[in-house]
């Protein structure tokens, strides 16, 4: 009975180290085939995965933009336009005021050429009167003009002027 016991645990052992080896074995191509069929699983969800979310629908932009879809109006749909209105409007409201503060500046600048204008012709008159004054208040010129009409009897000194000393108290 003794040698059946060892026996049947030799016959349990080897069966053991069988079992576990064809385990092993069955284990690494299991894993194997899983590796593989995740491979292929992978494409095949991802490109489900990009199915799913791009639809007709979709705002993203064009991945092949051309100058004939950008002049064609393909690239401007209306849902872009919707989210870009207010940025249209206040670069309008930029603009229209850039405008009139240039048109304001150029109108203030032809102003100032006028007055500079106006005002040099004031200077040059203010010159010209008094330069006549200057002339016409000579004591010559005086003495000509009256000498021409006969008014006076006035002359040019021939003794100079003196001090006339007065005492102080």
């Amino acid at each position: 009975m003794k040698k059946d016991v060892e026996f049947e645990i030799e016959n349990a052992d080897m069966a053991a180290d069988t079992t576990a080896a064809e385990t092993t074995q069955q284990t690494a191509a299991s894993e194997a085939a899983e590796e593989q069929a995740d491979k292929e699983a992978k494409p095949k969800s991802t490109l489900d995965e990009l199915r799913q979310r791009v639809t007709e629908d979709d705002d993203a932009p064009i991945s092949t933009l051309t100058l004939r879809k950008i002049l064609g109006g393909d690239y401007l749909s209306a849902a872009m336009v919707r989210r870009q209105v207010w940025l249209c409007l206040l670069i309008g409201v930029f603009l229209t005021i850039y405008v009139a503060f240039r048109y304001q500046c150029q109108q203030d600048m032809i102003d100032i050429a006028q007055l500079e204008n106006q005002l040099g012709d004031a200077k040059y008159k203010a010159l010209s009167s008094s330069s006549q004054l200057t002339e016409r208040c000579r004591e010559s010129h005086v003495l000509e003009m009256l000498r021409a009409h006969n008014d006076s009897t006035l002359n040019t000194t021939v003794q100079p002027p003196y001090k006339i000393q007065v005492p102080t108290d």
